[in-house]
């Protein structure tokens, strides 16, 4: 089939790369503008735009598809489907209706769980034991489209947002050759959403980054792991900001001390530094002082001036 893409970021280029190797005609790939990043604030073309040059597709980055103007390049591609993934742009009717058989959306959740901007995040920090694609024939409403296909993955203590987008990312990709065969062998019809079981993951605010130690050992772990790509959970010690890379809470029996106030350094062991919380202690692991790079427990600890004494310092 003549199929368009429309993606962003990361996530989304397993699927483009899966497509470019398959028997489908890719005819055109929409991306979001290219944005300042970095310290220079240079314009930089997404990850998508970058693949899909490379590989001498036609590329649009309109700044909206709510204009007859922002939709001339799909609706002169004539897709037979437009495929999207995180492209992070609304799509009008008028932009849905353009495909012969409309567009077909890998959202990263087992819909109708985790309908929104932030699935991986949220999943994450609810302490979702699993998640997954769903492959949904997208509607005007927020990702509400009857479902084509899902496929499963099991969320791992260790998984962060990084890994398990990579994961979610591997699996969509798989799970949408299959699906263009449902679309293209006309017989099959997509499902609707159950009813019962919605949730909302609404985009992440950076405050949400600031770590509440009176929170378990367990809850800020899931928060450090959800963070992982960004914003980056932090804290503070000694009037500046420490964010917190990798983290893990310790078994229930080694965290005896409930007088203890939260946020304190209990003790430096097994390369990882033990913090007193609401409930438990949390084994941090790698960290990074206000504009200095990202370090191990042992690297930060040996930093400072005067060495280490347990009970003495304290994040908050």
């Amino acid at each position: 089939m003549r199929i368009a893409f429309a993606g962003t970021p990361a996530f989304a280029l397993p699927p483009l790369a899966a497509l470019a190797d398959s028997s489908h005609q890719i005819v055109g790939v929409l991306t979001q503008p290219d944005r300042p990043a970095g310290r220079g604030r240079k314009l930089t073309p997404s990850i998508v735009k970058e693949f899909a040059t490379g590989r001498g597709y036609e590329v649009s980055q309109p700044l909206t598809l709510r204009t007859e103007e922002g939709r001339e390049s799909l609706r002169r591609w004539q897709p037979d489907v437009l495929v999207v993934v995180a492209y992070g742009l609304i799509l009008p009717s008028e932009a849905l209706s353009i495909p012969r058989h409309g567009c077909i959306n890998i959202h990263a959740s087992l819909l109708p769980r985790w309908r929104g901007a932030a699935p991986i995040q949220r999943a994450i920090l609810e302490g979702d034991t699993e998640t997954g694609v769903t492959l949904m024939q997208m509607d005007v409403g927020l990702d509400t489209g009857p479902m084509w296909l899902q496929r499963r993955v099991v969320i791992e203590a260790q998984d962060d947002a990084i890994s398990l987008q990579h994961k979610l990312g591997v699996l969509g990709a798989e799970a949408l050759l299959e699906t263009l065969d449902l679309v293209a062998a006309g017989q099959v019809k997509p499902i609707a959403q159950p009813s019962l079981g919605a949730t909302y993951a609404r985009k992440i605010d950076k405050s949400e980054a600031r770590i509440d130690w009176q929170q378990s050992a367990a809850e800020i772990g899931r928060r450090i792991r959800a963070f992982k790509a960004w914003p980056v959970a932090e804290t503070m010690w000694r009037d500046e900001i420490v964010r917190i890379h990798r983290a893990h809470p310790l078994a229930a029996e080694t965290n005896p001390e409930s007088s203890v106030i939260p946020g304190t350094w209990i003790a430096a062991a097994d390369g990882a530094l033990q913090i007193a919380c609401g409930k438990g202690r949390l084994a941090i692991t790698e960290l990074q002082r206000s504009g200095k790079r990202s370090v191990t427990a042992a690297e930060f600890i040996n930093g400072i001036p005067g060495g280490f004494t347990a009970g003495t310092e304290q994040f908050s």
